[in-house]
């Protein structure tokens, strides 16, 4: 079993700035991202250069990145148990004890 993620995230057109914006007023910026927990895509030239994500949403961010984490280690656990990759417990423990 694999474990897949996918996410689609869509911007409101209200929530796209020119960074010259942001820079004029960066504390009205960070209050809307922390209120609304939506990102703030920063543009240049009109292109997207940056994301301002508040608190809440970064924290939610870095929890998942941590979930994710653990599932791709339990699944390449699984993976090197069903390819036979193991050792015993008293081989890991004579291992561990060298160490």
């Amino acid at each position: 079993m694999k474990f897949r993620a996918s996410i689609r995230l869509m911007i409101a057109i209200e929530d796209i700035h020119p960074l010259t914006d942001f820079q004029r007023d960066a504390k009205r910026h960070l209050a809307s991202a922390n209120r609304t927990g939506r990102p703030k895509v920063l543009t240049v030239n009109g292109k997207a250069q940056g994301v301002l994500l508040g608190k809440k949403a970064y924290q939610k961010v870095q929890e998942s990145l941590e979930e994710l984490a653990t599932l791709k280690s339990i699944q390449r656990g699984l993976d090197d148990l069903k390819k036979g990759r193991t050792v015993s417990a008293a081989k890991a423990h004579l291992h561990l004890r060298g160490l």
